[in-house]
């Protein structure tokens, strides 16, 4: 029991890691927080510093899902392991380290979702690469792969804490692109490309 709670502890403080933040203190010495959308995810960073610091970031924040699922693996039981991932995500999302204010949680979802069911995780981010590919909105198709991932689960027949965590992380990301909802509606949401300007948005 004491294996499985500091295996979920160490997860969250791991996806807390704001790697979006390091990377672009390192790259360009800047605060990406204070550009584009003021996140500090992949997609922010990509147009902030560049595509070469977003695939560094992507990797990690990816890294950080992978790497929480297989701690919680080591704890035993195959809630330790769900719930490990699912705490690497709500790190990502609200890290201790900057306030609770985080990314959206997608990649470090990606990472838990592909060590949790791998083949729905191909099948998701295939969608999610032919969606940015047609629409170019990045927000737009984590939005759609987030909302099918239950889904899946369900089609798939998985067990009720697999459906119930997919849930939880669909909700999870639901949550965080709720002002990328309002500017997709509006007209106004960034497209894949776009250089980011300098903003006050949090």
């Amino acid at each position: 029991m004491l294996g499985a709670v500091l295996a979920i502890l160490a997860s969250y403080l791991i996806g807390s890691i704001p790697f979006g933040l390091i990377i672009g203190k390192i790259w360009a010495n800047l605060d990406v927080r204070e550009f584009g959308s003021g996140n500090i995810g992949t997609s922010n960073v990509l147009r902030t510093v560049g595509p070469a610091a977003a695939i560094v970031v992507f990797a990690l924040d990816v890294g950080k899902g992978a790497v929480a699922v297989y701690l919680g693996s080591l704890a035993g039981a195959e809630f330790t392991k769900i719930m490990a991932g699912v705490a690497a995500i709500a790190g990502h999302n609200w890290p201790i380290y900057l306030k609770f204010k985080g990314g959206k949680g997608i990649a470090t979802s990606l990472g838990a979702v592909i060590s949790l069911t791998p083949a729905i995780a191909l099948i998701l981010l295939g969608l999610w690469i032919i969606m940015v590919g047609i629409t170019r909105y990045i927000s737009l198709a984590s939005l759609a792969a987030a909302v099918l991932f239950p889904i899946f689960l369900i089609i798939s027949r998985a067990s009720t804490t697999y459906i119930l965590a997919g849930i939880v992380i669909s909700v999870f990301a639901i949550y965080r692109h709720r002002t990328n909802i309002q500017r997709l509606l509006s007209g106004t949401e960034h497209k894949i490309g776009e250089k980011a300007e300098k903003t006050d948005l949090r």
